[in-house]
C-alpha cells in the first residue's frame, strides 16, 4: 500500500538505503505526511526533510526516496522486529565462504592472467577498465542511464565505487561472479582518507605528530576496519606537497615539505598495505595525485598548474617516488594539466615519467570524471578523443565515466590496439589475484569483522593519541595547562560543544559519538558547576542574542576558552576560499569576548592554516588542533590540563596576511634578498607595507616546557660523495616538566648550476626528556641529501659550499658550515631523497 500518513507518527525501522554511495542507517524515522526526518546517522544535517514513497509487507519495504538536492532514488529495508541485518548476511554467505585459499606466487598469477586475456572479448576487458558507482546516482553529474546491476551482468564494470556496506557488496560481488561473462569478482574502492568508523586527525593534522609510526597504525587500524565492510581499494594516500591554504585540500595532504611528505607517503602506503596484500585486512594504497595538483594557481581547486620542470621534480615528485618505493599498488592522475596537456591524456607524465622512470607497474586510475573532463581542457574534441588520448597515457581504469566505451570503435578503426587494451587489464587482473578475490571472492565481506573492528576501544585509544601528538600550541602567556578545575571556565564559540571535530572526507556511522570539546573537559574532571558553555553564534551566522549571552558567561568566569574555526565542509575538495581568516561572525563574537577582559585561550577547530594576526596580539594562548577525530574532545582537554604536553610542529606555514600567500620555508633567495641590515630599505624583495615572514613558520610549536639546543658540532668541514659526515648538538630541558621537542636539521646550498632553496629538511628527530635532562642528537649528512635536479635533467650534487641549520623551527636554528669537496652525480636518475 501507499505508505502515507497524516498524524505524526515515529517508526522503528532497520534501514538499508540501496543503493546508495554513503553509509547511511537510519534507526528511528518520524513521519508526517510523507515527510521522512532521520534520527540516526546520515550523510545529511539532522532534521533535514526527504520526500519518499513506500509500499511495505509484513516484514520488508520498498519505494523510492527524494534527498534535498539530488535525485529519487530506490530504498528497502526490514522492520525493526526480527534477526539483525548483519545476522542474516552472515547467515547468507555461509556456503561462499572458503578456508582452503593459498597465496599464488607470481608465476602462477602471470600465467593464469595470460589464460584468462586469451577467453575475454574486447568488451570484456573494456569492462574491467571500467568503474561505476554503486548506485546510478553520480555525484556532480547526471543520473547514470543504467544501473550497476546491469553493467555487472553484462560485463561492462571491473570495480565499483563507494559500496560502504557489507550487503551491498556482497550483492553486487554475488553478481559478478554468478552473472558475468567470466565471473570476474570486482574492485570495491573507497577513499579511507583518515580513518573508517574510528575517525584519525585529517591528514594535515596528524602530519604535525611528525610521529611516522602512528600515522602508520592509524592507516593500517582504517584498512583493517574497511577490509571488513568488503573495501579493498582505497583512493588514498593523498601525497600532494600544499604551498597555498587557501586550497581547501591542504587538509588532506602532509603538507609544504618534500622531505617530512615524502616519509610520510610511505607510512601511509605501509600501513593501507601491510606486508602482503594476500591479507584481507590490507588495501591497494592509490598515491595521489599524480602530480603537481597542489600547485593550482590561487590555491583554486580543480585550476591551472604552471610549474617548472624542478619544481616537479625538487618539490612535487619526491613524496610519490617514496611511496612507489614503498610498494603502491594504484596511482590516481591529477585534474590539472602540466605544460599545457591534461594530466589525465599526458603521455610524459603518466607513462614516461610514471611508468618508466619511476618504474611504476600498478593500477593506474583516473580521477572522477578526469578522462571526460580533457574535452572539458580543450585538449580533445569529444570524449572519444579523450578516451585515446587516457589509453595512449597507460590509464587503466576510468572513474564513473564512460569515455572507454568508444575504445571499442578505436580499435576498429585502427587508432588503439587490442595490445594496449590487454595491457591495462593484465595489470587489473593482476592485482585480483594477488589480494585472493580471484579465488576467494567474498573474502573482504565480513560482517562479523565489523562488529569486532568498528569503533574498537583500542582503535579509540590509537585515535585519541594521535590527536594529542597532532596539537600545536601557537602562543600561551602562562595560562596552560589549565591548573585548578574549581576555576569557572566560560566555554565560548560554535566549537563548544560540537560534534563537527572529524573534519571532511569521513563516512563513519558513528560521528554522533564523537567526543565534544565539552565532554572533554567533563569527563577530564571540570565539574559542569564549574563550566559555562555558550555557543554565541553559529559557524557563519549570527544566533540571536547570542554574543551577548556569550559575553555574560565570560563576566562570570575565571577563564575564557574561545573554541572558533572553520566547518568541515570548508575544508576539502572544492572547498577553495578566498579569505582564509574566520568567519566575521565568530571574529566579532572574539572581539566582545576579548572587551571582558578575562586570560583568553584560543582553541582552533580547522583544515587549513589561518590568518591569526589579530588573536595573536589579543589574546593569551592560542592551540591549533585541526579536525582531530572521533577523540577529539579527550585530546583536546588532555592538553590543555596538562595531562600531554604539547609536541606538535607545523607542516604549513601560518601567514600574516592572506596577501603573503603562499608563504612557505624552502623558497629561493632572490637577487635582492631582505635581510637584516636592510630590512627597512626599498628596493629589495619585500612588502612595504608588512613582513615577509609568515606568522608561525614551518616546524613551529611550542610546548608546557622549555628547550636549549647547544651550537653545531661537526665531525669535519670537508665532505667527498663517499663520506658521511656527523652534524651534532645537545638539546636540554631547561623547563620544570617533561617534554618532547622535534630537533629539525635543515642544508642550505649556497651556490649551483641553478638556485636552491634558502633550507631545505633533510632530518629530524623527536627526543623526550625530563626537566634539566640533555640528550645529544646526531644528523649523518650524506651526499645523498645534497643532490637535487640540475640543468643537466639528471639528479646531482655539485661542489661547493653548504650550510647545515639545526634548530626547533626553519626558523629558529643554529648553523654550521662545510664545503662538498668533489663532484658527484647520483648513480640512478631518480628523485633525490
Amino acid at each position: 500500500m501507499q505508505f502515507i500518513i497524516d498524524k505524526k507518527e515515529a517508526i522503528a525501522l532497520s534501514v538499508i538505503l540501496e543503493p546508495f554511495p554513503f553509509p547511511v542507517e537510519i534507526h528511528t524515522v518520524t513521519v508526517e505526511g510523507n515527510l521522512l526526518q532521520s534520527r540516526g546517522m546520515s550523510p545529511f544535517v539532522l532534521g533535514e526533510s526527504f520526500e519518499f514513497d513506500l509500499t511495505f509487507e509484513e516484514q520488508e519495504f520498498q519505494g523510492r526516496i527524494k534527498l534535498p538536492h539530488q535525485e529519487a532514488f530506490f530504498v528497502k529495508g526490514t522492520k525493526g522486529a526480527g534477526p539483525s541485518l548483519e545476522d542474516l548476511l552472515i547467515s547468507t554467505l555461509s556456503p561462499y565462504r572458503k578456508n582452503d585459499v593459498r597465496q599464488r606466487d607470481d608465476q602462477e598469477i602471470r600465467q593464469a592472467v595470460e589464460a584468462l586475456l586469451n577467453k575475454m572479448s574486447i568488451t570484456d576487458k573494456i569492462g574491467q577498465m571500467s568503474q561505476c558507482m554503486s548506485t546510478n546516482l553520480s555525484l556532480g553529474s547526471d543520473i547514470e542511464s543504467e544501473t550497476p546491476e546491469k553493467l555487472i551482468t553484462e560485463g561492462r564494470v571491473g570495480s565499483i565505487l563507494s559500496a560502504v556496506n557489507s550487503n551491498r557488496v556482497f550483492e553486487l560481488q554475488k553478481i559478478a561472479v554468478e552473472q558475468s561473462p567470466h565471473g570476474i569478482p570486482l574492485l570495491f574502492n573507497f577513499d579511507v582518507i583518515h580513518g573508517f568508523q574510528t575517525v584519525f586527525p585529517v591528514p594535515l593534522a596528524w602530519s604535525c605528530s611528525w610521529d611516522i609510526a602512528a600515522i602508520k597504525e592509524a592507516n593500517a587500524i582504517a584498512a583493517k576496519e574497511a577490509s571488513a565492510t568488503g573495501i579493498n581499494y582505497n583512493h588514498g594516500p593523498m601525497v600532494d606537497i600544499t604551498r597555498d591554504p587557501r586550497w581547501g585540500r591542504v587538509v588532506e595532504g602532509a603538507g609544504e615539505d618534500p622531505y617530512l611528505g615524502s616519509l610520510i607517503a610511505k607510512a601511509q602506503v605501509e600501513g593501507f598495505q601491510g606486508d602482503s596484500l594476500f591479507n584481507p585486512e590490507t588495501i591497494i594504497a592509490c598515491l595521489k595525485h599524480f602530480v603537481a595538483y597542489g600547485a593550482a594557481e590561487a590555491g583554486r581547486d580543480y585550476n591551472t598548474v604552471d610549474i617548472s620542470e624542478g619544481t616537479l621534480r625538487n618539490v612535487y615528485l619526491p613524496p610519490f617516488q617514496a611511496g612507489i618505493e614503498a610498494g603502491a599498488g594504484s596511482v590516481m592522475n591529477s585534474f590539472n594539466t602540466y605544460q599545457g596537456v591534461p594530466v589525465a591524456g599526458n603521455r610524459y607524465i603518466l607513462n614516461e615519467l610514471l611508468r618508466k622512470e619511476l618504474c611504476f607497474d600498478g593500477i593506474l586510475i583516473s580521477d572522477y570524471g578526469s578522462i571526460d573532463e580533457i574535452v572539458a581542457h580543450g585538449n580533445a574534441k569529444d570524449s572519444k578523443e579523450a578516451a585515446k588520448k587516457a589509453l595512449d597515457a597507460t590509464m587503466d581504469i576510468e572513474m564513473v565515466t564512460r569515455s572507454y566505451d568508444h575504445l571499442h570503435e578505436l580499435i576498429e578503426r585502427g587508432l588503439v590496439t587490442v595490445e594496449q587494451l590487454n595491457e591495462a587489464v593484465r595489470r587489473i587482473l593482476t592485482f585480483k589475484y594477488k589480494i585472493g578475490i580471484m579465488d576467494d571472492p567474498f573474502r573482504y565481506v565480513r560482517p562479523e569483522k565489523e562488529k569486532e573492528y568498528h569503533f574498537h576501544p583500542k582503535h579509540l585509544e590509537a585515535s585519541r593519541t594521535l590527536a594529542q601528538k597532532s596539537i600545536v600550541l601557537l602562543k600561551n602567556k602562562g595560562v596552560l595547562p589549565l591548573a585548578d578545575k574549581e576555576q569557572r571556565l566560560a566555554v565560548i564559540g560554535p566549537f563548544g560543544d560540537s560534534k563537527d571535530m572529524l573534519g571532511p572526507w569521513q563516512w563513519s556511522r558513528y560521528s554522533k559519538e564523537t567526543v565534544t570539546l565539552r565532554e572533554g573537559l567533563e569527563e577530564n574532571g571540570f565539574s559542569k558547576t564549574h563550566l559555562l558553555v555558550e555557543a554565541g553564534c553559529k559557524v557563519e551566522e549570527a544566533l540571536d542574542g547570542g554574543i551577548e549571552r556569550a559575553v555574560a558567561a565570560a563576566e562570570q568566569a575565571d577563564i575564557v576558552i574561545l573554541a572558533l574555526g572553520e566547518s568541515s565542509e570548508m575544508s576539502g575538495e572544492a572547498a577553495s576560499r578566498m579569505d582564509i581568516t574566520l568567519p566575521k561572525v565568530q571574529q566579532e563574537l572574539a572581539e566582545a569576548i576579548v572587551r571582558v577582559g578575562k586570560p583568553t585561550v584560543l582553541v582552533l577547530t580547522n583544515g587549513r592554516p589561518l590568518v591569526l594576526d589579530w588573536f595573536e596580539h589579543h589574546v593569551d594562548a592560542i592551540v591549533e588542533t585541526w579536525f582531530l577525530g572521533s577523540q577529539a574532545g579527550h585530546a583536546i582537554a588532555n592538553v590543555l590540563f596538562g595531562h600531554y604536553n604539547p609536541s606538535g610542529k607545523l607542516t604549513m606555514s601560518f601567514p600574516v596576511h592572506i596577501g603573503q600567500v603562499p608563504v612557505y620555508y624552502n623558497h629561493f633567495k632572490t637577487g635582492r634578498p631582505v635581510t637584516e641590515s636592510n630590512k627597512g630599505e626599498k628596493f629589495f624583495s619585500r612588502y612595504i607595507d608588512g613582513s615577509n615572514d609568515p606568522l608561525y613558520p614551518f616546524g613551529y610549536g611550542l610546548s608546557y616546557t622549555t628547550f636549549e639546543i647547544s651550537d653545531i658540532r661537526l665531525s669535519q668541514t670537508q665532505m667527498t660523495d663517499s663520506e658521511a659526515m656527523v652534524a651534532s648538538v645537545t638539546v636540554t630541558n631547561t623547563g620544570t616538566v617533561p617534554g618532547e621537542e622535534t630537533v629539525q636539521m635543515y642544508i642550505q646550498d649556497l651556490y649551483g648550476s641553478v638556485v636552491r632553496p634558502v633550507k631545505e629538511l633533510k632530518g629530524y628527530e623527536k627526543v623526550k626528556l625530563a626537566a634539566g635532562e640533555a640528550k645529544e642528537i646526531c644528523f649523518s649528512i650524506t651526499v645523498a641529501d645534497l643532490v637535487y635536479w640540475n640543468p643537466d635533467l639528471k639528479y646531482g650534487a655539485e661542489p661547493g659550499d653548504f650550510k647545515v641549520y639545526i634548530g626547533s623551527s626553519s626558523r629558529d636554528v643554529k648553523e654550521a658550515s662545510f664545503e662538498l669537496l668533489q663532484p658527484t652525480q647520483s648513480k640512478t636518475d631518480k628523485v633525490a631523497k
